[in-house]
């Protein structure tokens, strides 16, 4: 038997062309900044990591702009 890795599944060609087709709208800084806040009070260190990267990415200006 051989096998063939990765197996890719006919819908996973189809999400990936739906997810590069639409645009999502990223959330503001100040927003952000509030689950940010909120992450710190409830001492949870995953939303602190993920808020706080959401922020660097949010308020860096992109290549190319």
């Amino acid at each position: 038997m051989t096998a063939k890795w990765p197996v890719r599944r006919p819908t996973e060609h189809a999400a990936l062309r739906a997810v590069c087709r639409s645009a999502r709208p990223a959330p503001s800084v100040p927003a952000l900044m509030a689950a940010l806040v909120d992450a710190v009070d409830r001492s949870d260190r995953e939303g602190i990591c993920l808020a706080a990267h959401r922020v660097v990415r949010a308020a860096t200006p992109e290549v190319g702009e």
